[in-house]
Parts: C-alpha cells; structure tokens; sequence
C-alpha cells in the first residue's frame, strides 16, 4: 500500500530498526522474581529475548566459563541465599570442578539472572548493565 507523500520502498519506523535489534539470553528458573525481573525488563523495551530454564537445561560449559572469566565463580554464587547455606557451602572448600557439578544439580546456587548480550554479561538483578546492553548495538 502507497500512501500518499511516501516512497515507494521507505520502511516504516520499526522496521527500520529491526536490522541493530538486540538479543539478549537470560539463563536463570522460571519460579525466581529476579528472572521473571529481567525477562519483564527487555520485554517491556521490545528486546528479543531467549530464556533458558536452568532446572530443564543446564548452561553448556563454554558459556558458564564465559561467566566465570567475567567475574570468577565465587562471584556467581548467591553466597547469601538458602541453597548456600542449605547444601553447607558456607563450611566446605570444594574445587571448583565439584563446585560446578552442584550448580548444574542446584542452580539455585547461582545469582540469577545471568544475562548475556553478545560480550556484555550481567549477573544478578542489574538494571544498569541491562540499559547498558540495550544501549550498546549489536552485531551486524
């Protein structure tokens, strides 16, 4: 349809920006308020999002050591939370091999989310690195 005063092949606003659109990967579980937190966030600013139920499906290994490099593994604990403390991980030194193997059988243990869009990770509930990532344009 030809409206009147407009070209032929302009593409309207939206479709327009399509083309930089950023898609965000958000691993966490589907009955934690910071993951639904995160998932309502890029929802609302009409970001493609990919949501990974860590319970279901546990992160590959490449991309958890992607996490890890980041900001190491003790930073991706929620050292205060109740799995933590429930599993006894406050008393125990474990390697960081068996320290994986409880995240893949207890995610809880993580700080959920964990957000990734193309190189720029987040984790926890944070809203700046979020904006930052919706700021910053993706790959084309």
């Amino acid at each position: 349809m030809n409206f009147k005063g407009s070209k032929p092949d302009a593409k309207p606003g939206w479709l327009a920006q399509s083309n930089c659109m950023v898609t965000v990967q958000i691993f966490g579980l589907k009955n934690s308020s910071a993951t639904r937190a995160a998932e309502r966030f890029f929802k609302e600013r009409r970001t493609a999002i990919q949501s990974v139920d860590l319970k279901q499906k546990p992160m590959a290994p490449g991309e958890i050591k992607r996490f890890i490099q980041r900001f190491g593994l003790p930073g991706l604990l929620d050292i205060g939370g109740k799995t933590y403390l429930d599993e006894g991980l406050k008393y125990l030194r474990l390697s960081d091999a068996e320290l994986l193997a409880r995240i893949e059988r207890a995610p809880q243990l993580l700080r959920l989310p964990l957000v990734r869009s193309g190189q720029m990770l987040s984790v926890g509930h944070d809203e700046n690195s979020w904006k930052a990532m919706l700021a910053t344009p993706g790959p084309k």
